[in-house]
């Protein structure tokens, strides 16, 4: 079976705190997302509509889509390159 590894890509990224409203729009650029009182909120993907919940990343593709993603795979994914 062939082995495949992912390309060195640097992305964007904010971890939602469900307080962090403007830091999800100032990196999405939408104002669509739909934010609950439960620390949840919707982010629209290319795949649809997906739930990021409290301590989710919010990441910018290489492509300009977002999506979420769970810390513990964010971890195991990216590293620092720069701080913001």
């Amino acid at each position: 079976m062939p082995k495949f590894r992912k390309k060195p890509v640097v992305v964007e990224a904010v971890r939602w705190n469900s307080k962090n409203y403007f830091d999800i729009i100032r990196l999405t650029g939408r104002r669509d997302i739909r934010f609950f009182d439960d620390g949840s909120c919707i982010i629209p993907t290319l795949e649809g509509d997906m739930i990021a919940k409290k301590g989710d990343y919010i990441i910018k593709g290489v492509k300009g889509e977002f999506y979420p993603c769970k810390p513990d795979i964010f971890a195991e994914t990216y590293e620092v390159v720069s701080e913001a």
